[in-house]
């Protein structure tokens, strides 16, 4: 019954995401078209045009990417994974054009590192990860590996980079901690023979390569907060700077430009254009930053991609912000922002579709629907387990991890009152009453407290003691009688809120996720990790009926249409189902997510729905008509 048949199950239309994996290094990468970006988001990649922000997605992968690289001629697309100790991990080449796969390569175990194509599109070489520690180079035309190797010699550490040069197919450059190697392919013998880089008494661990245009010389950026000159033909270390003013958590990402200088995104947000100098005291050549072209975001930098020349270039960083800088001015402005952490709540303001805000670590924001843009940030060094507005939209209530419950004004962002010590274990859950004089608000230790609220006072009218274990969702009733909670120990409990008792508890061998009244509020639906969906009765608390809400994995969201005419689920198993209320069967079916679905709201226009998931994205869905 809970199921209907492969063939009469609809797909979810994606209309836009919300994400940006911003912690993979030289994740960001402008295509040599000039028109798209392309970035990972999970185990995504997508190609987004630069002037429209339309949006393409390449899913194959089967966990998160973890590194990507675009061919000279742009061809090509490729995109290395992570996945679970003891497994192999896939390498994807992309066809760029058809936005389609080419071919799947599979070879390294655990995580694929590094990758980069050869100048004439002719081979891609792989470097693993820390559990596999080998140098694959590929023929990208016979979709075969030509040759292997290990990547360092046994005493080095791991090797976090490998790039190609830039006239020769035959020759690329590999870095990591104390290895730097130079790597000659020889294809008829099937071998590449590496020659390590003579370092002298330096000491480094190289995080980014970057090769000169003649590739005469290579430069190679470092924890230490400094850049490498090599040259390629001795195999020589040749000079290193800056020597006082080093960045600061190190050089993770570099770009070089037509005049010869580097631009260069540093560990602490700083992105400075370097130049070669000649030491006043000892003659000798080093790098000296630029003062007029030096500026500071928010995040370490993990990706510095040019437009075309340089005349633009885009900048991404750990805090998944990608910022447009404009190089003769050397300004920047913030294009793309998003969650950073795991996305812990979704909700829309009553009666409006336009806007909706979501909560995270250390932040609320509010989000632009249509445009998928941030209006608002309120930032809190905090993690926020849940949000609601009051049903005059004038305010956003939510719970936090320190056991505070605060709310702010949703224009300014200003603090509007701070209730402290709500509960010993931390907030967990929220919900306004619909008259919008009281918040009802779950702890961590399991009690359900009741509010009252003005801008001027907050005082605590009950608090409730039935629930063993942190509570999960509240949902209140339109007429503000009574009030529903649902809670890791097993329980849902519907609470009479005029004499804060107990109506009815629902037990079930589960621990409960998420909790619905029926718009009729005739009956509740239920759902939590043992994947069951059950219908119960508000009047006497039993259950009606049960469905198997997922093959694998917690349901951890649930909202239920307007009419009540259908609902929609998402969890661990990372899909969206759209789910007939009478009928018991899904419709429709939205694969897109890479982590797993925390929370999902159907808009109160019924035109979208909107999923968070645990991997920061936050994506939006055509409501499918006729529902």
């Amino acid at each position: 019954m809970s199921t209907a048949t492969e063939d009469t199950v609809g797909k979810l239309e994606l209309d836009c995401t919300i994400g940006f994996a911003g912690d993979v290094p030289g994740g960001l990468i402008v295509h040599p078209d000039r028109q798209h970006m392309v970035y990972p988001l999970g185990c995504t990649v997508i190609i987004q045009d630069i002037v429209s922000s339309k949006q393409y997605f390449l899913s194959g992968h089967t966990n998160d990417v973890r590194c990507l690289a675009v061919s000279k001629s742009g061809n090509y697309l490729a995109s290395g994974q992570v996945t679970h100790m003891g497994f192999k991990a896939d390498v994807i080449i992309w066809d760029f054009k058809s936005r389609s796969m080419y071919c799947r390569l599979t070879l390294h175990k655990v995580k694929v590192e590094a990758l980069a194509f050869s100048p004439n599109d002719k081979y891609l070489v792989t470097l693993g990860g820390q559990d596999d520690s080998s140098v694959v180079v590929w023929n990208i035309a016979n979709k075969e590996a030509i040759c292997g190797s290990p990547a360092a010699v046994s005493s080095a550490g791991i090797t976090y980079c490998v790039k190609f040069a830039n006239n020769n197919d035959n020759l690329f450059f590999t870095g990591g901690d104390g290895t730097l190697r130079v790597w000659e392919l020889d294809v008829a013998n099937r071998k590449i023979r590496p020659t390590d880089v003579n370092m002298g008494q330096i000491k480094r661990i190289v995080k980014c390569i970057e090769v000169k245009d003649d590739d005469n010389y290579f430069y190679c950026g470092t924890t230490s907060g400094d850049i490498l000159a090599i040259n390629t033909k001795t195999k020589l270390f040749q000079h290193y700077g800056p020597e006082k003013d080093k960045f600061s958590l190190g050089v993770t990402s570099m770009a070089l430009l037509k005049t010869g200088n580097i631009l260069v995104g540093g560990g602490d947000g700083t992105v400075a254009v370097v130049t070669q100098a000649v030491n006043k005291k000892d003659k000798k050549a080093t790098f000296k930053k630029l003062a007029n072209q030096t500026a500071k975001v928010e995040g370490g930098i993990k990706s510095v991609a040019l437009r075309g020349e340089g005349h633009q270039f885009f900048v991404g960083t750990e805090k998944s912000q990608i910022y447009r800088f404009n190089f003769a001015e050397f300004t920047s402005e913030l294009t793309r922002s998003c969650h950073f952490a795991a996305v812990r709540d979704i909700v829309f303001p009553r009666e409006c579709s336009e806007l909706f805000a979501t909560c995270s670590k250390d932040d609320i924001r509010v989000w632009h629907a249509d445009k998928g843009k941030e209006l608002l940030r309120i930032s809190v060094k905090e993690l926020c387990h849940a949000i609601d507005f009051m049903p005059d939209g004038k305010c956003i209530v939510s719970a936090w991890n320190d056991g505070k419950i605060r709310a702010f004004y949703p224009e300014t962002g200003k603090e509007m009152f701070v209730i402290n010590d709500a509960h010993p274990k931390g907030v967990t859950a929220i919900a306004c009453t619909n008259g919008g004089r009281r918040i009802i608000s779950g702890g961590g230790e399991g009690q359900v407290r009741v509010w009252d609220i003005t801008p001027s006072y907050q005082k605590l009218v009950e608090a409730m003691k039935e629930h063993k274990a942190s509570v999960t969702c509240i949902k209140v009733r339109k007429n503000d009688m009574e009030c529903v909670t649902a809670s890791s120990d097993g329980t849902c409990i519907i609470w009479d809120l005029q004499r804060f008792v107990r109506n009815q508890v629902l037990f079930a061998n589960t621990l409960f996720r998420c909790v619905n009244y029926h718009p009729d509020e005739f009956q509740v639906i239920t759902s939590g990790t043992d994947r069951k969906i059950g219908y119960w009765e508000v009047y006497d608390g039993n259950q009606i009926r049960e469905l198997d809400g997922s093959k694998s994995g917690a349901i951890n969201g649930m909202d239920i249409s307007p009419g009540g005419g259908s609902f929609v689920t998402g969890g661990d198993d990372k899909l969206i189902k759209v789910w007939k209320y009478d009928e018991g069967e899904v419709t429709h079916v939205g694969i897109g997510h890479s982590g797993d679905i925390s929370k999902l709201k159907i808009s109160p226009d019924q035109r979208h729905i909107v999923s968070v998931s645990t991997d920061g994205a936050i994506l939006r869905w055509r409501y499918p008509n006729g529902q």
